[in-house]
């Protein structure tokens, strides 16, 4: 490890992306202290502090990328330990109702639970000799210098017999997710706060695990039928290993997956297709549908701000907050890492300028996720012409989709953060794009609509009409 002078980082969170903050912070610091106010190490169930991990999640391609290079081989590790990995385009997507060609992408996706994944992240940092977990202090307040311009630790409290302790710090980083409290220090300590951009969605994910052997999958690791307009109630619905599947049922706009066991089957069968209900309505449950709502994407604007207190820094949740169905925040917090990793590398990082990298690497999947917002009819939010014109284009892509392997591919890419959006957009693309969905298609009707026999298997329903 390339150690320099500086002495200690104090990590503020445990979760994906303060482990990943420590990771890369321990090649420039003495001393990397972690805190949470939970248990984190050899945690491999959702915990209190971070009750989204009980859901289904997914770490996108490049996502996946980032992390075989800061730990070398913790794919195989989790393969090992029973998780599955499967090509971005060999699950069963399903978009307006409609499946996906299936083709080789050449990308990988890694679909353990999230618990589980965290557990073999955080033990290759723990086990790191410059790392330290502080497990069960709660984080009370900053420590700055006396005009307020630098922060200089953190005062934490031992939850085991209420003594507080002051962790002195170098650099203090704030992964603490979207109860962050950063803005109301800034407001304690004279600074203003960032601007939020808030897109309320109303979504609400509701999990259940079953007992499901490999059949429904058909040779697939998960099925996905992805919300849309026309089709606003969505599922994720995969295989974690050892015959134990995650189904995750999500509804916007207040039509929230109900949490009664007669309920959530019911809100699974009307999915516009069968395959997520046939494959578990006679399955096994191991526990009750548990569920999770989330408000709103949440961006603040650290970067416009024109005052910042040195040694503080800010990433993951806590500066950014998408909509979890398009899967993206793992992957941007460990891109916002790789941008702290090369600031560390080129000198001191000042916070202002760090803010102003994780900006960029936040806009595109930004642009995604609040685009595909809005294109609910029922999400609030200004719809300029850029916007009308890019779901336009997305509802021909993702028919196109089903008819063309290559037009999946190019999709895959830009969903799994390894190609910008623009990349859409190239004439080879566009062009068969085109070919298939010159105008706007009608959605793929319902699997209720169409009254197709109860036991239908998915191969028997059409790719697209």
């Amino acid at each position: 490890m390339n150690l320099q002078a500086r002495a200690r980082a104090v990590v503020l969170g445990g979760s994906i992306a303060g482990t990943l903050a420590a990771r890369v912070l321990a090649e420039s610091y003495q001393d990397v202290v972690v805190v949470d106010r939970d248990k984190v190490l050899d945690v491999r169930v959702a915990r209190k502090g971070a009750p989204h991990a009980h859901h289904a999640h997914g770490l996108h391609a490049r996502g996946h990328l980032i992390l075989e290079d800061l730990f070398p081989g913790l794919t195989d590790e989790i393969v090992a330990a029973g998780a599955f990995t499967t090509d971005l385009g060999r699950i069963r997507w399903i978009f307006n109702g409609r499946r996906l060609k299936l083709t080789d992408t050449g990308l990988m996706t890694v679909a353990p639970s999230r618990p589980v994944l965290e557990n073999h992240v955080r033990n290759r940092v723990a086990a790191l000799s410059n790392v330290t977990y502080l497990q069960e202090h709660d984080i009370l307040r900053l420590v700055t210098t006396g005009d307020h311009r630098r922060v200089t630790g953190v005062v934490v409290r031992r939850q085991a017999d209420d003594t507080e302790v002051v962790l002195d710090a170098d650099v203090v980083v704030d992964t603490t997710g979207r109860g962050s409290r950063t803005p109301a220090w800034l407001d304690e300590l004279g600074y203003e706060r960032p601007e939020e951009e808030r897109v309320k969605v109303g979504l609400a994910y509701t999990t259940r695990h079953y007992r499901v052997g490999p059949e429904p999958f058909d040779g697939a690791q998960s099925i996905v039928p992805v919300a849309s307009p026309a089709h606003p109630r969505g599922a994720f619905f995969g295989q974690l290993g050892g015959g134990v599947c995650v189904l995750s049922l999500t509804g916007i706009l207040g039509d929230h997956p109900p949490t009664d066991p007669e309920g959530f089957l019911e809100f699974a069968r009307t999915l516009p297709v069968p395959d997520v209900y046939d494959a578990v309505r006679d399955a096994p449950a191991l526990e009750d549908p548990v569920s999770f709502r989330f408000p709103a994407s949440v961006r603040r604007r650290y970067e416009r701000l024109t005052r910042f207190p040195d040694g503080l820094l800010v990433l993951g949740d806590a500066f950014c907050s998408f909509n979890p169905v398009y899967g993206q925040g793992m992957t941007v917090a460990a891109l916002e890492v790789l941008a702290l990793r090369e600031l560390l590398r080129a000198g001191d990082v000042a916070p202002l300028p760090f803010f102003a990298a994780i900006s960029k690497v936040i806009n595109a999947p930004w642009d995604i996720s609040v685009g595909g917002d809005l294109s609910f009819p029922g999400v609030e939010g200004p719809r300029p012409a850029k916007v009308k014109i890019a779901n336009a284009y997305m509802a021909r892509l993702q028919y196109a989709a089903t008819k063309d392997p290559k037009v999946t591919e190019a999709f895959m890419r830009v969903a799994g953060l390894i190609d910008p959006p623009e990349a859409l957009f190239k004439p080879g693309t566009v062009r068969r794009v085109l070919r298939h969905a010159f105008r706007t298609p009608e959605p793929g009707p319902s699997w209720l609509d169409t009254a197709p026999p109860t036991g239908a298997r998915p191969r028997d329903l059409p790719e697209a009409a």
